[in-house]
């Protein structure tokens, strides 16, 4: 269509062209018109009152795939695909609407509806109107911005995502968890939060270099969206830190198992540029509403549960608890008064014997660190070690161990030898062959009289400089001792090359391997075939039982540890019993192995129509619970038993003997993560706002019976028993 058409389709455009106002030819005009169009810098447009094209430019037509005549007569709206908003933050009033309004529009973005291919236009117009101010239509312009909006789209992918992974980033994240919780609020939704980090990431940084980290990130990433898929979504917040968002989701139960994929699926061994390398990771859970209302107290939620996870022995999954928060003070002050602790020698070291299995003589002795804290009285090293672990106290608690052993050890009978554990970020030190010898020399201990214990986890990420390291220790004089063999990454290849002594099989195959349905007896024999071949000593620990002494004889294992021959303990009691008894140990213990039971004596609360009584509850296991406290309960009573923290499990009664019940759950309980059990489902915030109390995440402690609608309350259907003189007793 010839570009005159443009002005003669639009009568209040007519003007006399034989003459230009500013005296220039009206045909070279036009020409340098129709040059500007076919450039495609730009192109024009125009439509009659109804929104119908009345002129194109050809090459507009052109990125159509269609002839000016072909649109000529359709409506403008159908050249485009409809409005969607791309950004929320950036949405515009749509074409259809400024067009209705009559409005002036001025480089409003729109997409081309073609099929093959991404384009987008920028739009301006301005409406045209006759003397009597009648709408006419519009005359406007148009120019291609597919490369500016790719470009722009390009820096907003830059803002909202990960650059090495391509997954959200920490500002996206934010933004989502923050627009879901509110709308989630009104919908009463529920919202899951994961937050994970890896475990010994740095150790694969620091030896192997940050491009093989770079690449080990983005295998994580990888792994993780195939676990997660659909389910939600995930985020990279920087380093090693990870989170995954989960709508919809609040049954621990599957939460559980998603997080038992997790730490699976991560922890498999990955190839980095030739190099293998293995880590792990802890998960921590939180969920909204209960957990958390807003997002800044959901995230904290699921960090502190994270924290606990790592505390744990890392590896494992956790879920936030009102405890928690407690925890996390206390694990503060923990480190402050270990840092005391380890300058004012408040720690102390026990002993426990390693016996020879052939005469019961003890050969050597390991080192446990124990803390008499002056307030607390004893603190479990389960709690203090992973604080010093996280910290920068962990070289120093170990120092002190190494020297405080050896210098407690030189008073022994030269016969005996001490075990002393060194953690995987010791090992990792340079200095630490020096700061062995320097202890060595200073306390007189002979090299060959002390044995340091490492775990496997020291061979992982950089095997060439464990090596280096433990023939740097052997030519110290030492001797090496894998422990916990079994429990984390075995691997043949080590062992064959690393120089070790002995080998010493975690308590965790001992525990049970007197029992038919197990496989431990037969791990224990290839353990023990396995060290033999390779001329180590094997010791096998936590032996306790007659049963399991027996068995672990039989199975060839050179040495035992266990309470079977004694616990650990302190210098004093160590010297007077070998003054009396010599190294001759005589096994003390059960005759039989018994599976754990999970005893707790505890208060909690059991509802029974509308009445509360507060009892004790005595064990606890997936399927029931046993308590006491209420007095004749008949069979088949129908109770709720409330384990705090918006816990109630329905139960009913199936074993009752005077003031003790037997109760079996309606639902299973399932596992916390941790060494504990939980409901899979807690009291819906949602649902005590609707009772009258305000929208907030779930307080600590136990829930009240919901009132009667018409106030009256029956009388108590059991009489409660007075439990605290019989419990003193």
């Amino acid at each position: 269509m010839a570009l005159n058409s443009f002005f003669t389709r639009n009568p209040t455009n007519r003007r006399d062209r034989s003459r230009s106002p500013s005296g220039q030819d009206p045909a070279t005009r036009l020409a340098l018109l129709d040059q500007f169009e076919d450039s495609g810098i730009a192109w024009l447009w125009a439509t009659d009152a109804a929104g119908m094209l009345s002129y194109i430019s050809a090459s507009a037509a052109d990125q159509l795939g269609k002839a000016s005549e072909e649109v000529i007569g359709k409506p403008l709206s159908t050249l485009f695909l409809p409005d969607r908003a791309e950004d929320e933050d950036k949405a515009e009033r749509p074409l259809a609407f400024q067009l209705r309004a009559k409005n002036s529009i001025f480089e409003l973005p729109v997409r081309l509806a073609v099929d093959d291919r991404e384009v987008w236009w920028a739009i301006s117009a301005r409406p045209q109107n006759d003397a009597n101010g009648e709408f006419l239509g519009y005359r406007g312009s148009a120019k291609d911005i597919t490369a500016i909006r790719e470009t722009q789209r390009d820096a907003s992918r830059m803002a909202q995502y990960d650059a090495l992974t391509g997954l959200a980033n920490r500002h996206r994240m934010t933004k989502r968890l923050t627009a879901t919780l509110t709308a989630y609020k009104a919908a009463k939704r529920t919202c899951a939060l994961m937050m994970l980090d890896l475990d010994r990431f740095k150790q694969v940084n620091d030896t192997l270099g940050h491009p093989a980290g770079d690449e080990l990130l983005k295998q994580v990433s990888q792994r993780l969206e195939r676990i997660i898929g659909s389910r939600g979504e995930i985020g990279r917040l920087g380093g090693d830190e990870f989170q995954v968002m989960l709508p919809d989701i609040d049954d621990r139960g599957r939460l559980g198992e998603i997080a038992t994929s997790v730490i699976q699926m991560i922890s498999q061994p990955y190839s980095l540029d030739g190099s293998r390398a293995i880590i792990g990771t802890s998960v921590g859970i939180a969920i909204a509403p209960y957990d958390g209302i807003e997002t800044d107290e959901l995230v904290s939620s699921a960090d502190l549960a994270l924290y606990s996870a790592k505390g744990g022995g890392r590896g494992q999954y956790r879920f936030f608890s009102s405890e928690l928060k407690d925890g996390a003070r206390l694990r503060r002050q923990i480190e402050e008064d270990l840092r005391d602790a380890i300058q004012t020698d408040q720690l102390e070291i026990h002993y426990q014997p390693i016996v020879r299995t052939s005469d019961h003589r003890a050969t050597g002795m390991e080192a446990l660190v124990r803390w008499n804290h002056p307030e607390r009285g004893f603190i479990s090293p389960s709690e203090f070690v992973p604080v010093a672990e996280e910290t920068n106290l962990v070289n120093a608690l170990g120092e002190w161990v190494l020297r405080r052993a050896c210098e407690e050890a030189a008073q022994w009978p030269d016969s005996l030898t001490v075990a002393v554990n060194v953690s995987a970020i010791q090992f990792s030190a340079t200095d630490l062959p020096k700061i062995v010898r320097s202890t060595l020399d200073r306390t007189g201990l002979h090299p060959s009289r002390l044995v340091l214990e490492i775990t496997e986890s020291v061979f992982l990420g950089d095997p060439q400089g464990t090596r280096a390291m433990l023939k740097a220790l052997k030519k110290v004089g030492v001797r090496l001792a894998l422990d916990d063999f079994g429990t984390g990454y075995s691997s043949l290849g080590y062992l064959s090359s690393a120089p070790l002594d002995k080998i010493k099989i975690d308590r965790s195959f001992v525990a049970g391997a007197t029992e038919s349905d197990t496989n431990n007896a037969e791990i224990i024999a290839a353990i023990v075939g396995l060290a033999r071949a390779l001329n180590m000593e094997t010791v096998a620990e936590g032996v306790e039982a007659m049963d399991e002494l027996k068995l672990i004889s039989g199975l060839g294992a050179s040495h035992i540890q266990g309470w079977i021959f004694s616990k650990a303990m302190p210098q004093s009691e160590l010297l007077a019993r070998l003054q009396e008894g010599g190294l001759k140990f005589v096994p003390s213990g059960p005759p039989k192995h018994r599976t754990d039971r999970r005893s707790t004596y505890r208060k909690v609360g059991v509802i029974h129509e509308d009445h509360r009584y507060e009892v004790v509850m005595r064990n606890l296991s997936k399927t029931g619970a046993g308590i006491e406290g209420l007095i004749d309960v008949p069979l088949g009573t129908q109770l709720v038993l409330d384990l705090g923290d918006g816990q109630l499990a329905v139960c009913k009664v199936v074993r009752s003997a005077g003031f003790t019940q037997g109760l079996e759950f309606e639902d299973s309980l399932i596992s916390d993560g941790a060494d504990g059990l939980c409901t899979r489902h807690r009291i819906s915030p949602y649902a005590l706002a609707a009772a009258g109390m305000p929208l907030a995440a779930l307080p600590p402690g136990y829930y009240n019976p919901p009132q009667r609608d018409d106030g009256l309350r029956r009388k108590p259907a059991f009489l409660q028993a007075d439990l605290s003189r019989s419990r003193a007793a």
